[in-house]
């Protein structure tokens, strides 16, 4: 209860707040309320019900070119769903390590076309080889992901609030895996 979703003027989800900037926003007359939460923050003269969705009042256009997304661990596990790469078996956070598919030793670099999520065993029986040196298949070709934002605020929180399921679209669960810290 302490995150609050902020939606574009169009609607679409954008981003996920702490409450102190969401109540920050709504006195600098930059959103609107559009759901709250049952709990109220009390100052000396006044009563507020903490904002659950929020609506800029002024679109903000959000470029969708591949370059937004930065290269790093939490993207290259949001990426792959937390699965291995080789073995195919969902694994959590601590359970997961970065491999590079041609190793660095052999001049692999670190890029999303290079990296991918790898259980700590697949990673040690692959080791300092290639795939296909090593007997083992890549599930997926890695690439630069082309997500939208609700992607994810998904995985932000534990759970999604149920206030905010009305403004985010996706199929897949809403929790994710135990223990991810994503």
């Amino acid at each position: 209860m302490d995150h609050v979703l902020v939606l574009n003027a169009s609607f679409e989800p954008i981003l996920v707040v702490h409450w102190q900037k969401a109540i920050q926003l709504l006195f600098q007359g930059k959103v609107e309320v559009v759901e709250e939460y049952e709990r109220e923050i009390r100052t000396v003269s006044m009563r507020i019900r903490l904002p659950s969705v929020l609506r800029l009042l002024k679109f903000i256009p959000l470029t969708r070119k591949k370059n937004i997304i930065r290269f790093s661990r939490a993207n290259v596990l949001l990426r792959d769903h937390f699965t291995c790469q080789y073995c195919g078996r969902k694994r959590t956070r601590t359970e997961l390590t970065l491999d590079h598919v041609v190793p660095a030793v052999q001049g692999g670099k670190k890029t999303w076309e290079n990296i991918v999520t790898a259980c700590i065993q697949c990673n040690q029986r692959k080791g300092g080889r290639t795939p296909s040196e090593a007997g083992m298949r890549l599930i997926a070709k890695p690439g630069r992901p082309e997500w939208l934002p609700t992607f994810t605020i998904r995985y932000t929180l534990k759970s999604t609030p149920e206030r905010w399921k009305l403004y985010l679209s996706w199929q897949m669960s809403t929790q994710i895996p135990k223990n991810s810290g994503a």
